[in-house]
């Protein structure tokens, strides 16, 4: 069997070979920040609530407390709703707060079942667990869906009237529906970011960027930007093109 570890392949010439080299990551000309209040978040409520209407405008008997789809889909919206407003009342900065809500969730839904399985056990709370059958119709949630959907469009229409943009030699805020226009130096700008929200992160992938000019005595605080990570890379390719273009200008200089 033939050794082929130490071989060196010859190198190609002309337009193929420099065709075939790895490309460097493209320099962005511009990336846009923007905050988004927290509603944004309450985006599965929204999915589960129209799932739930389109279901129920074709279903037969939505109120009947027989119809086992109906109360499902009931219970389910309840449950993310509550989820929902977990993950808009509290902070779970770390992977071990995380671990816990899953296992206080773990634990009730196993009472739920235990109970309905062995009513005997607890027949106080087997009987009410048999008696609680929530429903609503096809109207309740369109409503419910319209009302949420219209505020989290006209929160993330107003969100975009007030943005960052980062530019190869300067830093813009645009505020306003008349555009007011602040300018802020890129050179010297340090950046840090912030995960202080694991499910946030896993919803939108979203974070905190803290903005620091070198002219400003107080850092610019930006929260839930989505896709947190993809931006703080486009800056740092934004911000080392300029570093390269400094050095190269200061050396050409001398």
């Amino acid at each position: 069997m033939t050794d082929t570890s130490n071989v060196t392949e010859p190198l190609e010439k002309g337009p193929k070979a420099a065709g075939s080299r790895p490309k460097t990551a493209e320099v962005p000309s511009k990336v846009l920040l923007i905050s988004y209040p927290k509603i944004v978040f309450l985006y599965p409520t929204f999915l589960v609530a129209m799932a739930a209407a389109i279901y129920l405008s074709f279903a037969q008997h939505p109120l009947d407390p027989a119809n086992t789809p109906s109360v499902a889909l009931s219970v389910l919206f309840l449950g993310v709703l509550t989820v929902n407003f977990v993950i808009l009342g509290f902070d779970f900065p770390r992977t071990s707060s995380l671990t816990l809500f899953f296992m206080i969730v773990a634990i009730a839904t196993g009472c739920v079942l235990l109970c309905v399985l062995n009513p005997g056990l607890f027949p106080v709370v087997a009987g009410y667990l048999k008696q609680f059958r929530p429903l609503a119709n096809a109207t309740f949630y369109w409503a419910f869906a319209g009302i949420l959907g219209t505020i989290m469009v006209a929160a993330i229409i107003d969100a975009r009237f007030d943005r960052w943009e980062a530019r190869p030699n300067e830093l813009l805020h645009r505020e306003g529906i008349w555009g007011n226009l602040r300018r802020f130096p890129v050179l010297g700008l340090r950046i840090d970011k912030e995960m202080n929200d694991v499910f946030e992160y896993l919803l939108l992938r979203s974070g905190r960027l803290i903005l620091r000019p070198s002219n400003e005595p107080r850092a610019i605080i930006l929260d839930n930007i989505p896709f947190i990570k993809q931006k703080e890379e486009l800056l740092t390719r934004l911000l080392g093109a300029l570093e390269v273009e400094i050095r190269a200008e200061t050396n050409n200089g001398e």
